[in-house]
């Protein structure tokens, strides 16, 4: 793969961080200041999102380490199916804590009636399951191309 293209990667990857940054810097406690006058269901909320900000920050980190493996030439090797694990978990992660906090955004969704509270809840919830299947297949999919690459090489 050309340089190129993993450096545009690395920028995308860090746009993203960059943005859910300024999410949890700014937005989130706007909204947790709404919740000290008087909502207090949207505290789970708030931790949850917080929460799930770590497992995402470990995820983008093994994106950025799979991509300089690639660039190193070592993408077929144990540390990027580690990389990969550790992304699935933490995608995996993501998803069981918006699972947790579902019901909160029931509550949310009913108390002001916008259901798109609920759907974005789901959206968060399926996409990071998405992911890390996703991942799991990845996985699996260069382990056996280790294996292959291996096997091929004792033949010679």
């Amino acid at each position: 793969m050309k340089l190129g293209s993993t450096n545009f990667l690395r920028i995308v990857v860090v746009v993203i961080g960059v943005a859910v940054l300024a999410l949890c810097i700014f937005a989130l406690p706007a909204i947790a200041s709404e919740a000290a006058e008087g909502q207090t269901f949207l505290y789970p909320i708030l931790i949850g999102m917080y929460a799930a900000a770590i497992p995402f920050y470990v995820a983008l980190y093994q994106a950025l380490k799979l991509l300089s493996f690639i660039d190193k030439e070592e993408a077929f090797s144990d540390s990027s199916v580690k990389s990969l694990r550790t992304i699935k978990f933490s995608a995996a992660t993501i998803s069981v804590l918006y699972m947790l906090v579902m019901p909160f955004f029931y509550i949310v969704g009913e108390r002001d009636d916008a259901p798109g509270v609920i759907a974005i809840g789901l959206v968060i919830t399926f996409a990071s399951l998405v992911i890390a299947v996703f991942a799991a297949v990845l996985q699996k999919l260069l382990k056996s191309a280790i294996e292959i690459k291996s096997e091929n090489d004792l033949t010679v």
